[in-house]
């Protein structure tokens, strides 16, 4: 082979992968995002500190996440299902990434978790060395939690539902995702009917602190989550998943999943455990619970 055929040959590959990764275009979006979630946490803190262009600030911030998000996300998923950038090595990548990211998550409620138990377990002198504090009237927990919670682990159900669906190549039955989204809507409605009838606020004690930063938290998650699961039912509608193929179902899923999760540990710690007033009688039910096992 003479050199002029070798150019020829390296002209005409030029544009050749030799690698199963996908080595992303230029992009604007995540430096859009980053100033957007900037403006966001600095509008907040001035505006909790009663400066005027603090709101301002704030809605700013967050319509350039929400906008830059929406446009990066766009890109994910054109190149993912219409140009076929994403190989079976980037989706192995893009799982263990998404592991990392629900662990960071674990270990943001974690700390949350770890604030309640701090005060709870063995509570200050300054709320009278009481768990609740004297002056809080909880919850209920076999309401409106009980009901909440019920509500979304069916909504984990109705998911899964949905998963063998996609397995069974049925692309028009859409009453799971459709369920889904409703018992999602449902559970945050009830989560603002329990705010608006709670008896204290987020000012009231180390307890109502935890109380409304965790649950407010894990709403701000079903909310994300809804979304997802929203954005994955119009993709599924459009058929961009096959049976093979379902990478964004999947990672929708383990996310909605995690947020189950984290709502039993909710539910059990920070609404059945102080519903349980009396220390003796919350030993004295697992002391019975270890004779039946036993």
């Amino acid at each position: 082979m003479n050199i002029n055929n070798y150019q020829n040959i390296n002209i005409n590959n030029r544009y050749t992968k030799y690698h199963t990764f996908h080595l992303v275009n230029p992009s604007p979006w995540p430096l859009t995002t980053s100033i957007g979630l900037l403006y966001t946490t600095f509008g907040a803190v001035l505006y909790f500190h009663y400066y005027e262009i603090g709101s301002t600030l704030f809605f700013l911030g967050f319509f350039l996440t929400l906008s830059s998000s929406i446009c990066w996300f766009r890109d994910i998923v054109r190149e993912a299902t219409f140009e076929g950038f994403h190989t079976k090595k980037v989706q192995k990548n893009i799982r263990i990434g998404f592991v990392l990211f629900i662990i960071s998550e674990i270990m943001f409620f974690f700390a949350f978790f770890w604030a309640y138990f701090h005060s709870s377990i063995s509570p200050s002198i300054e709320i009278a060395c009481i768990w609740p504090p004297e002056s809080i009237i909880i919850f209920n927990p076999w309401g409106v939690p009980f009901l909440n919670t019920a509500i979304l682990l069916t909504s984990g159900v109705t998911l899964t539902w949905a998963h063998h669906i996609i397995l069974k190549k049925n692309y028009k039955n859409e009453i799971a995702f459709s369920l889904t989204i409703l018992l999602a809507i449902l559970f945050t409605f009830l989560q603002l009917y329990e705010y608006k009838h709670a008896t204290f606020s987020i000012n009231d004690s180390v307890f109502g602190s935890c109380f409304y930063m965790t649950t407010g938290f894990h709403g701000f998650h079903v909310l994300v989550g809804t979304i997802f699961i929203y954005v994955t039912f119009y993709r599924y509608i459009s058929q961009h998943f096959s049976k093979n193929r379902h990478l964004g179902f999947e990672i929708c899923a383990w996310y909605w999943h995690f947020v189950d999760v984290v709502w039993l540990f909710l539910f059990i710690c920070l609404y059945w455990w102080p519903y349980i007033k009396d220390s003796y009688n919350f030993f004295k039910i697992i002391k019975l619970a270890n004779i039946i096992i036993i």
